[in-house]
């Protein structure tokens, strides 16, 4: 079994890493979570699988965070989350690096029926570089969303940066620790200032995993 540690780099929070020369032209945040075991393992294990079969396909995976565990949401519907973070680059456009996290998550036997039900892995797009996707305008409207709409509905379009990246401790712990200082390019904030704001109790939820866990 390949341990996430075999090929990533973990670490305290640095800026983003500039493309290597002549590899790669794109650099994207993405989060990463799973809660059910699947046919490769428990759900720290797939995520350890996970960022390989990203690398396998050709994606630059340049560091990750640590893994965390991190209660289910919403409350009660399903096993604790392991979630992490990482830095990578690719020089697809952000619909086809998308189009390859979905394909390396049907691959773990992600079945995408019910909005934010448990699932063996998720990889989600945090950012690209520092566009805005679609435009300000679609950014502001789904963040201002209540999460009882979001639960029903997803958007038809990807947008860029996630929407409700800053209300999520279990994005924001992970992402501090490689991206502590990117900032939101329509909030104009860093991670770390995002973190801050959330509740104490919040960031107290999502819990750094030891080795054994």
């Amino acid at each position: 079994m390949v341990s996430e540690t075999d090929q990533f780099t973990y670490g305290k929070p640095q800026m983003l890493q500039p493309p290597k020369q002549g590899s790669a032209t794109g650099t994207a945040l993405i989060a990463l979570g799973s809660n059910l075991t699947s046919s490769f393992g428990s759900p720290k294990e797939t995520l350890g699988l996970g960022l390989k079969k990203l690398s396998d396909a050709g994606i630059i995976v340049v560091q990750t965070s640590r893994f965390f565990q991190t209660p289910c949401f919403p409350a009660g519907a399903g096993p604790d989350y392991v979630n992490a973070c990482a830095e990578v680059h690719s020089d697809l456009t952000a619909r086809d690096l998308l189009d390859v996290l979905h394909e390396v998550e049907a691959a773990f036997g992600r079945d995408r029926v019910q909005r934010w039900a448990s699932r063996t892995l998720d990889i989600d797009m945090l950012a690209m570089d520092h566009h805005v996707h679609p435009d300000v305008e679609t950014q502001e409207v789904w963040q201002a969303l209540s999460v009882e709409y979001l639960q029903l509905r997803a958007p038809e379009q990807l947008i860029l940066p996630h929407p409700r990246l800053q209300d999520r401790a279990f994005v924001l712990v992970p992402l501090a620790d490689i991206a502590a200082d990117w900032t939101h390019p329509v909030l104009g904030v860093t991670v770390s200032e995002m973190l801050s704001k959330l509740p104490d109790a919040d960031r107290a939820l999502v819990v750094p995993m030891g080795d054994g866990q």
